[in-house]
């Protein structure tokens, strides 16, 4: 049974991969499309990480803190080294206050 899974798992996969280079073979010319589909990477990696961020600590408060402190560092346009490093900082450093 774990094959089939496997095996419809990899058709669904290479579907969705192959499809748009199939289907659309002609540079899309409506500036809409171009700027919505320049948008797609971002929001699915803003889906991805955002839940993971207040799952990766032991408190909401401390997730909250270090999600704030990377928003603002972002926002000032710092490196991601920067503000990884400083929104690491963040949620040690409130998880140590709360006593964690």
């Amino acid at each position: 049974m774990i094959y089939i899974y496997i095996l419809i798992m990899a058709v669904t996969t290479y579907l969705i991969r192959m499809l748009p280079l199939t289907l659309f073979q002609k540079e899309i010319q409506n500036k809409y499309v171009k700027r919505f589909l320049g948008y797609v990477p971002y929001a699915c990696l803003t889906a991805m990480t955002v839940p993971a961020i207040f799952y990766a600590t032991k408190s909401p408060v401390s997730a909250a803190a270090g999600f704030a402190t990377a928003l603002a560092l972002g926002y000032k346009k710092q490196s991601l080294p920067v503000v990884a490093l400083f929104a690491c900082i963040t949620v040690f450093v409130v998880e140590k206050i709360m006593g964690f």
